[in-house]
This record gives structure tokens, C-alpha cells and sequence, in this order.
């Protein structure tokens, strides 16, 4: 609105919750959908968000798909002895970490089954859930109900500038989320030189491009059991996943976004 009072273009960013959820609830979906067909351009961080916001009225020929970035200074692979030893950390133990919010649709509730699975497999598993969120008290219950106190830990939600130690500690970072946009957690666990296994949910299989690079699993919890001991039992190139990481920064990213408004001031100026 503020733009037609100005006659100034406006361009959209959808990211993920707004789209997804936001915009299941009535009154929201109505303003969703005329902001989408009233904007100069959109944009969206994933194809999976594209179609959605072209589900609720956008047209296809005014969206762009332009995916996050990573911070490649503070993103960087670090020798895992020594950041397991900053974290007091097992040294020998299987490693895997998931990093996100304690909510439903963050859905660590099928990770704790799936580690449940997977611990029969590898004793020696250890289990990270870092964040905080609503859910922290029941995902407690449930891990200890589960037998897996002592494999399954919540260490809270740290500093940003402090997961590049817990990306670097881990052999494996896990997403288990049932929805998502562009998960930033995945190019940071990339950027650092560790594997992603994740379900099919938003950005993912557009980050995962490759075996290479991680697992892609469906959204149960046999499923993700599998992928974690698929890849806690092969050697993964850190270089090269570390490599794939960097060719998405956030300077590029900028650089991408900065050349689609200037298209949008063009064309409203045209």
C-alpha cells in the first residue's frame, strides 16, 4: 500500500514460515495473496517456496529464486580433536548435531526415535539438539523415556559465532524438519566440512545437490535412522564439501538481489 501511495516499485521476500504457515491462517492468506499480485516482483528463497506462493495467486513470471548464503569467515572447517576438546566433547564417539528451534515443525521428536534406531548400530552415538524453544521439556521426557540419556544431549541454544566449533565437532549434522525455506544450517554445516542428512522438506534437495554432499531422507523415522548410519559409516571429502559451500556466500547472494531490484526500478521506471 505504502508503495502505490509513493508510486514506488515493491519487491517481495518470502523466507519460509510466512508462506508456509503463516498464510494458512484466513485472514492472513487474503493479504498474502494481494500483496503477491500487487507487488512489482518476488522473491523466493527455494523453487519448493516459488510454487507455493504461485499456489496462492503470484505470478510465475514475477518471481525470482535467489537461496541464502553463508558466512565464509565465521563457517570454516576446524580440525574435530580440537573443537570436540573446546566443547568437552567424547573423542571417540560418533558425533551428530541438529541445530534449530524446539518446536513441532523442527520435528526432533522423529530425530530421538530415529536415534533410537540408529544407537543399536553405533553405541557409541551422541546426540546434540541445540536450541531452545516450547518443546524443550517434552523432547527431554521423551529422549529419557526412550533409554537414551546418556546418548541424546540439549545443550541449549548457543552462540552463532560458536557453532562453527559444533559443525566441526560433529561427523554428521542432521535437519529433521518437516517444513522449512532455505535452511541456513545446511550450507553452515557444508561450509565447515560436514555431511547433511535431512529430510525432503523447502531448499534441501536444492542444497544437496549430490551424494557428495549429504543424505536426502523421507520423513519418518526408519528412514532418517538409515541415512544417519549410512553416513556415519563412509568417508566424506571435508575439502570438497567445504569447496561446494563457498561457491553460495553471502557476497554473491547480495550481488544477486541487488541486480533484481535494479530490474524492478527499471521496469517502473520504463
Amino acid at each position: 500500500l505504502a508503495g502505490k501511495l509513493l508510486r514506488l516499485p515493491v519487491v517481495v521476500s518470502a523466507r519460509g514460515s510466512d508462506i508456509n504457515v503463516l498464510s494458512k491462517f484466513r485472514v492472513v492468506r487474503s493479504m498474502v495473496r494481494w500483496t503477491l499480485r500487487n507487488s512489482t516482483r518476488n522473491i523466493a528463497v527455494s523453487r519448493a517456496l516459488s510454487d507455493e506462493m504461485v499456489r496462492l495467486g503470484a505470478p510465475p513470471e514475477k518471481i525470482a529464486v535467489i537461496g541464502n548464503g553463508v558466512d565464509e569467515k565465521r563457517f570454516r572447517p576446524l580440525e574435530r580433536a580440537e573443537a570436540r576438546q573446546a566443547l568437552g566433547m567424547p573423542a571417540k564417539a560418533q558425533v551428530v548435531i541438529a541445530v534449530g528451534g524446539l518446536v513441532p515443525v523442527k520435528n526432533h521428536e522423529m530425530l530421538i526415535e530415529a536415534t533410537s534406531r540408529a544407537v543399536q548400530r553405533y553405541p557409541d552415538l551422541r546426540v546434540y539438539i541445540i536450541g531452545e524453544g516450547n518443546q524443550r521439556k517434552h523432547l527431554e521426557d521423551l529422549a529419557s523415556r526412550s533409554g537414551l540419556e546418556g546418548c541424546i544431549s540439549f545443550p541449549g541454544k548457543r552462540p552463532n559465532e560458536e557453532l562453527n566449533l559444533w559443525y566441526s565437532a560433529a561427523h554428521v549434522t542432521c535437519l529433521p524438519s518437516r517444513k522449512e525455506g532455505w535452511p541456513n544450517v545446511v550450507l553452515e554445516s557444508l561450509a565447515c566440512g560436514t555431511p547433511v542428512v535431512a529430510t525432503h522438506a523447502g531448499a534441501v534437495p536444492e542444497i544437496l545437490t549430490s551424494p557428495e554432499l549429504g543424505i536426502v531422507v523421507g520423513q519418518d523415522s526408519m528412514a532418517m535412522a538409515e541415512g544417519l548410519c549410512q553416513a556415519l559409516g563412509r568417508t566424506w571429502d571435508r575439502q570438497q564439501i567445504t569447496r561446494y559451500a563457498l561457491t553460495r556466500t553471502w557476497e554473491s547472494v547480495a550481488q544477486e538481489v541487488e541486480t533484481y531490484l535494479q530490474g524492478a526500478i527499471d521496469d517502473a521506471a520504463s
